[in-house]
C-alpha cells in the first residue's frame, strides 16, 4: 500500500516539476509585489513632496494592494499547474483505461 488514495507515486521528474513550479510562483509573485509597491507607494514618493500622512496612507494601501496581488498570483501559477497536471495525468490514465476498456469491453453494449 505505497500508493496514496487516487494517486499513484510521482516520479523525480514530476517532483522536481513541482519544485520549479512553487519556485517560480515565489518568484513571480514577488515580482508583481514589488512592482506595485514601486508604483504606488516609491513612485509618488519620489514624484512629489508629500506630507508625512499622506505617505503612511501610501505605504498602507501599497502594502496591502501588495500582499493581496502577491497571494492572487501565487494562487493563479499554482492553480494552473494543477490543473495542468491532472489533465496531463487523466489523459496518461485515459489512454490506460480506454485500452484496458477495448479488451474487456468487447461484450458489453
Amino acid at each position: 500500500m505505497d500508493e496514496a488514495v487516487g494517486q499513484g507515486r510521482r516520479s523525480q521528474a514530476e517532483r522536481d516539476a513541482v519544485t520549479v513550479e512553487i519556485g517560480y510562483a515565489l518568484a513571480s509573485a514577488t515580482a508583481v509585489a514589488l512592482a506595485i509597491i514601486g508604483v504606488v507607494v516609491a513612485g509618488p514618493a519620489i514624484a512629489f513632496s508629500l506630507s508625512e500622512s499622506t505617505e503612511r496612507t501610501l505605504l498602507g494601501v501599497g502594502g496591502s494592494l501588495a500582499a493581496t496581488a502577491f497571494v492572487a498570483r501565487l494562487v493563479t501559477v499554482l492553480w494552473r499547474f494543477t490543473t495542468r497536471e491532472r489533465e496531463r495525468r487523466a489523459a496518461l490514465d485515459g489512454g490506460a483505461d480506454a485500452a484496458a476498456d477495448d479488451e474487456g469491453g468487447a461484450g458489453r453494449s
